[in-house]
C-alpha cells in the first residue's frame, strides 16, 4: 500500500513517544557530529593564543614543544575532558550497552554498578564505544553492525564479564549489589 505525497501522514497515539524519542535522539547525534566536525575542520591558526599549560580536549592535538596526550582514548585524557567523555560514555553504557546486551548477573556473568571505578573497565568500555561509533554510522555500510557485534562486543564482553575479570570482586548476584576494586597485581588488596 503506498500513500500519495499530498496526503498527510497519520501516526497511530502509542507510536508517537517512540516516534518523539527517536527524533530527539537523532537531533542530538547530529548535533554531536556537527560539533565534531566542526572542532575536525578548525584551521589552527584561527585560534587565540592558547595556553600551552593547558590539556587538550578529545581529539585536539598537542602544540609543539608541548608535552601531552594527544589521543581520542579516555584514558589519554585528564581533567574536565576525561570528566566529559566519562560522562558521555556513562550514558550510552546505561542507556542503550546494558539494556540491550547487560543480561542476567551470575557468578559466571559478574557486573559492577560502579563501573567507572574500575579503570580496566572504563578503557574496554571506551574502545568499545569508540568503535560503536565508528561502525554504526552510515559510512560504515550495512555491514559495519555485524563486524562491531564480532570484533568488539563479543571479546570486551566476555573480558569483562569473566570470573577473573575486572569484576570478578564485585556483584554477581542483582539482588546483591556488591563493589570491591581488586589491585592491577591480583593480590585483592587496594
Amino acid at each position: 500500500m503506498s500513500i500519495p505525497a499530498d496526503e498527510p501522514v497519520r501516526v497511530a497515539d502509542h507510536d508517537l513517544d517512540d516516534l518523539v524519542s527517536t527524533v530527539n535522539r537523532l537531533m542530538t547525534e547530529s548535533q554531536r557530529h556537527g560539533e565534531n566536525i566542526a572542532r575536525l575542520t578548525e584551521d589552527p591558526d584561527d585560534e587565540e593564543d592558547p595556553d600551552p599549560t593547558a590539556s587538550p580536549a578529545a581529539g585536539e592535538s598537542v602544540p609543539d614543544g608541548v608535552e601531552g596526550p594527544s589521543s581520542i582514548f579516555i584514558l589519554a585524557m585528564a581533567g574536565q575532558a576525561f570528566e566529559d567523555e566519562l560522562s558521555a560514555l556513562g550514558a550510552w553504557v546505561e542507556r542503550l550497552l546494558l539494556p540491550v546486551y547487560g543480561r542476567e548477573i551470575t557468578t559466571g556473568r559478574p557486573w559492577c554498578f560502579e563501573w567507572r571505578e574500575h579503570p580496566e573497565a572504563v578503557a574496554r568500555l571506551h574502545g568499545l564505544w569508540l568503535a560503536w561509533q565508528q561502525l554504526t554510522d552510515t559510512e560504515a555500510g550495512p555491514v559495519g553492525p555485524g563486524t562491531w557485534h564480532r570484533d568488539h562486543l563479543d571479546p570486551v564482553w566476555l573480558q569483562l564479564r569473566a570470573p577473573d575479570g575486572p569484576f570478578g570482586a564485585c556483584t554477581t548476584s542483582a539482588a546483591r549489589p556488591s563493589h570491591r576494586l581488586l589491585s592491577a597485581l591480583g593480590t585483592g588488596e587496594v
